[in-house]
């Protein structure tokens, strides 16, 4: 019988989506039987599939609870990142554990509601430990300092924690390298362009919750990484196998490197990626391809 894997996605459909269907394409081609399903319907039995992958679920941070709790009911057997992992990287306090363990991250300040607010001792970025998309994101400095306030006052009504990060020049020119693994090996990477503004919260496109920059067709580039960014990212994959138990089935790993100093770790993105597969098709072997052959392996 044909093996069944769904992807998890939800209604309406965002903008983007369509990558994933390369490698829905390149898996039927495989005679594996792919479905689009959104995460939150109710009439949908996922013990039918033989695989369930977390894809573009992005309407999931506003209902966090609801969809760890659905990733629980699915199960680490069946979906894709397992849920103990999707829990974690849910919450980018996830950092201090990074750190811990000693893998290179930026300092993180965290404000509870209504707590205390640091010095920000210069350019910083805000956001909250729970987001996607650069939801409620911003740049600040000592000059506008009042409007990161009020910007970390709207957290805490939001019962949100935020974080202040010092803002790293080096991404005005240069941006951010993504990592991505898939079943813990180096597929490809890519470029971020900075598209926070220069300064105050980033602008949102209406009716998403998303930052308007992230809808940039330029945002990413494919890129060539340095040694550096592969190991790092390699390295991350690695303690994320051992801190979980498996091999995570896909992971982008985005990260700055400043001139004469080694890459930072700025996120794990382990729950719903964008891919950019289509950026990928000139390689010897495409994205969709190599993302393709992990899903099957993942299914046995």
């Amino acid at each position: 019988m044909s093996r069944r894997v769904a992807f998890a996605t939800c209604e309406p459909r965002f903008e983007g989506w369509e990558d994933d269907q390369l490698a829905a394409d390149v898996l039927a081609a495989r005679g594996l039987d792919v479905a689009f399903v959104a995460w939150d319907d109710p009439g949908v039995s996922w013990d039918q599939f033989d695989l369930v992958v977390i894809r573009s679920t992005w309407d999931y941070t506003g209902r966090l609870e609801e969809f760890l709790a659905w990733a629980d009911r699915v199960g680490p057997e069946r979906l894709r990142n397992v849920p103990d992992l999707i829990q974690w990287n849910s919450d980018k306090r996830y950092l201090a554990e990074l750190d811990s363990a000693g893998l290179p991250v930026p300092p993180t300040a965290l404000v509870a509601p209504g707590g205390p607010v640091p010095d920000f001792g210069g350019k910083v970025v805000i956001k909250p430990v729970c987001g996607a998309g650069a939801r409620d994101t911003g740049v600040f400095d000592e000059d506008n300092r009042q409007e990161g306030l009020e910007l970390l006052a709207k957290l805490g009504r939001q019962d949100e924690i935020g974080m202040i990060q010092p803002y790293i020049p080096w991404i005005d020119q240069h941006g951010e390298t993504a990592v991505v693994l898939f079943g813990g090996r180096f597929a490809y990477a890519l470029k971020k362009k900075a598209f926070l503004p220069e300064s105050g919260v980033a602008p949102v496109k209406p009716g998403t919750g998303v930052a308007a920059g992230m809808f940039d067709e330029d945002l990413m580039t494919l890129h060539q990484a340095s040694e550096a960014e592969v190991e790092l990212g390699i390295r991350t994959a690695a303690w994320l196998a051992r801190r979980f138990g498996g091999v995570p089935l896909y992971a982008r790993i985005d990260m700055v490197s400043s001139p004469g100093s080694e890459p930072v770790l700025m996120e794990v993105e382990a729950i719903e990626p964008s891919l950019y597969l289509e950026l990928t098709g000139d390689l010897e072997v495409s994205g969709a391809e190599m993302f393709a052959a992990a899903v099957e392996a993942a299914c046995g």
